[in-house]
C-alpha cells in the first residue's frame, strides 16, 4: 500500500530544445553544472524521458532528504546517463547500467560530462534485467544505498524481469527511487506489484507529464 501525501511539481524547462536530427545534443543544467547529452533515435534507451528530468530535479532540490554524497548508487535502465551524471555531481559512487546496445552512447555521455569534475569516477556496466544478476553482481560484494530507475516501465514484456531485478538489488537499508510516466494500465499493474512487495511512498507527482516519483524500501519482517 502507498503511504504519504505527494507534493505536486512541474518539470522545470531547464534545457533548450534543439531541432531533432539523427543524433541530437540537449543541454541541461543541474546542481550548477551544464550537462550536454547526446541522444539517438535508434534506441528507446538513448532518449531523455520525463522521468529522468523529474528525478534529477527532485534530487537536486532535496539534497538533505536524499544525501547522495559518498553513497553507492546503482541506476538501472540508465539510458542517456543524465540521472547518473546528476548523481555523480551530487557526490555518489555511481554504477550506470543498461542493455549492451545502449552502453556506447551511455559511456560517451557520462565520460564527457564527468571527466573534469572532482568526483567519484562513475562505472558503466551491462545489466539485462533478470539475467545473470548473481554472477555479475554477487550479493556478497555488491550492496547499494540507492537504486535509481526512471521510465523503466512502459509497454514491453520485461516487467517481471524488471521487478525481479528491483527485488534482487533492494536489500535492508537500500532506497529505491523510481520515477515513471504512467501511460498504460500495465504501468499501474506494475505499481500495484511494487506496492505489494515494498513499503512504497509517492514522493511527488508531475501532473503535466503524468510522472509519479516513488520511494520504495524493503519491508521489515
Amino acid at each position: 500500500s502507498l503511504t504519504g501525501s505527494p507534493v505536486t511539481l512541474k518539470i522545470l524547462q531547464n534545457w533548450v530544445p534543439r531541432v531533432s536530427h539523427y543524433f541530437d545534443k540537449e543541454h541541461y543544467t543541474y546542481v550548477g553544472h551544464q550537462i550536454v547529452i547526446q541522444e539517438s533515435i535508434e534506441h528507446f534507451g538513448a532518449v531523455v524521458w520525463p522521468g529522468a528530468l523529474a528525478l534529477s530535479q527532485y534530487l537536486e532540490s532535496n539534497q538533505e532528504q536524499f544525501n547522495l554524497k559518498d553513497k553507492k548508487v546503482l541506476e538501472i535502465g540508465a539510458g542517456t546517463g543524465l540521472l547518473s551524471i546528476v548523481a555523480c555531481i551530487l557526490g555518489a559512487h555511481v554504477t550506470a547500467t543498461d542493455l549492451p546496445e545502449v552502453l556506447e552512447n551511455l559511456s560517451y555521455n557520462i565520460s564527457r560530462n564527468t571527466q573534469n569534475l572532482n568526483m567519484h569516477k562513475p562505472e558503466v556496466r551491462k545489466l539485462v534485467w533478470g539475467e545473470g544478476l548473481n554472477e555479475d553482481f554477487p550479493m556478497s560484494t555488491y550492496h547499494y544505498d540507492f537504486i535509481l530507475a526512471t521510465d523503466v516501465v512502459y509497454h514491453h514484456g520485461a516487467l517481471d524481469s524488471l521487478l525481479a531485478t528491483m527485488v534482487y538489488f533492494c536489500k535492508p537499508g537500500t532506497v529505491l527511487l523510481w520515477a515513471n510516466k504512467f501511460r498504460f494500465s500495465t504501468d499501474y499493474e506494475f505499481l500495484e506489484k511494487v506496492c505489494s512487495i515494498f513499503n512504497t511512498t509517492i514522493l511527488a507527482e508531475f501532473p503535466e507529464s503524468n510522472v509519479k516519483l516513488l520511494k520504495a524500501t524493503v519491508r521489515k519482517n
